[in-house]
């Protein structure tokens, strides 16, 4: 396969250069593409073209650490490119011979040419990428699977590298929004117990001196029995902070206790509406997607639960995977566990008596990512202003605390 030389542009404007591996060159821009790049200028490159399946040079150690495992961001890339590849009439194993060969990543370079050789070797597509489960959970395997039965894998491949691609978005959308307030009330804090801890005591001796016995200010003993109890107790106030941190991360360990923490954070408010708002694009989405695959209703559920990420999620569709198995439609079991609005169960409902169920949940999808969007995008207007209120009204508080044996001692000098 010929390599070419190719400058590219990304989209901050800064220039990238590198050799690529493609069938032809109209295929540089697709496959650069996927990687955010623009490009603008390529030729034939003089680079000899690496032979197919080569083996490792005289004398190189190959040192693994364990299974190797590919990250979303780096599956995404490799879906869309090997889309590509097979529909510009590259054969399989060829395609992934050519992604292992142009990859940087060291895991997903050894992925790749492990399931080039288990192909090589008999196996299916499927059953090659299912000895990496680490890397394709049973979503992509089924979808595979479903592409091969089909005869229409390089479809499949493309449908599947959308999907990752929107729900990489989503995720990066919940967490933005998550991490900000975190974050902010971290420093927050941090800043509110280095003056509890170390100045106010300060402030603590000097009055002590100045009024000479004479009491201080109701409000400002209290700020300054707070102080006391933070410096006295410091140490244990973190290791009780450590322990509640374990024992959340031994209880989401848990069946019971993961959903418990489930059914919280679906209703924390504010941030429990863009969780369940997720939650459910994720699922109108990963249905929407089997289905469209040819993956059947059943096995289509079931890995749905699998992939849902949280434990309410999943036992919902457990329920409704197991009317389904006794005749029942979707619609109705779905609307009796309560997880999922109205409206939703009304438009499935609506897919299943036109027979356009997965282009009803692609819509779904549609309609709740766009509400995320919008609800990620009002907390963070309404969060700046309350942290600014909070470290105002708190720091305000200390200082108003300080001020007020001040003005005795003033007036006590006059």
């Amino acid at each position: 396969m010929p390599l070419f030389d190719y400058k590219a542009i990304d989209e901050n404007g800064k220039q990238h250069k590198g050799t690529i591996d493609a069938p032809a060159a109209e295929a540089i821009k697709e496959m650069l593409a996927t990687q955010g790049l623009v490009l603008t200028d390529f030729k034939p490159s003089r680079k000899k073209t690496v032979t197919e399946g080569q083996g490792k040079k005289a004398g190189e150690i190959n040192i693994s650490l364990g299974p190797a495992k590919i990250k979303n961001k780096d599956l995404t890339i490799i879906t869309r490119q090997l889309a590509i590849l097979l529909t510009a009439g590259l054969p399989l194993i060829r395609a992934l011979r050519t992604l292992e060969r142009q990859t940087k990543n060291v895991s997903a370079k050894k992925v790749l040419g492990e399931t080039a050789n288990s192909i090589e070797g008999g196996s299916t597509f499927s059953e090659a990428l299912a000895q990496h489960p680490r890397s394709f959970n049973d979503l992509y395997q089924n979808m595979i699977k479903a592409g091969e039965a089909s005869g229409a894998l390089e479809i499949i491949l493309d449908r599947l590298a959308t999907f990752m691609e929107k729900a990489t978005r989503i995720i990066k959308k919940v967490k933005s929004a998550m991490v900000y307030p975190i974050v902010v009330l971290t420093f927050a804090i941090a800043i509110t117990a280095g003056l509890m801890i170390f100045i106010v005591p300060k402030f603590k001796k000097i009055f002590t001196e100045l009024l000479e016995g004479a009491p201080l200010p109701a409000f400002t003993e209290f700020i300054m029995g707070i102080s006391d109890n933070l410096k006295n107790n410091f140490i244990g106030i973190l290791i009780g902070i450590a322990v509640f941190i374990v024992g959340i991360m031994i209880l989401n360990k848990t069946k019971p206790g993961k959903k418990m923490l489930d059914w919280v954070k679906f209703n924390v408010p504010a941030i429990g509406a863009i969780i369940s708002r997720s939650a459910i694009a994720k699922f109108s989405r990963t249905l929407s997607t089997l289905l469209s695959s040819g993956v059947p209703m059943l096995s289509a559920l079931l890995i749905v639960r699998d992939t849902s990420g949280n434990v309410v999620v999943s036992d919902a569709v457990q329920k409704v995977h197991d009317a389904v198995k006794e005749g029942e439609g979707i619609s109705g079991p779905l609307g009796l566990t309560k997880v999922f609005p109205p409206m939703v169960v009304s438009m499935i409902e609506v897919g299943e008596e036109t027979g356009k169920l997965p282009e009803m949940l692609e819509q779904v999808a549609d309609v709740y990512e766009e509400e995320v969007d919008n609800a990620v995008s009002a907390l963070t207007s309404l969060i700046e202003p309350f942290m600014i209120m909070f470290l105002a009204v708190v720091v305000g508080s200390i200082v108003i605390a300080m001020f007020l044996p001040l003005i005795t001692i003033i007036e006590k000098l006059s």
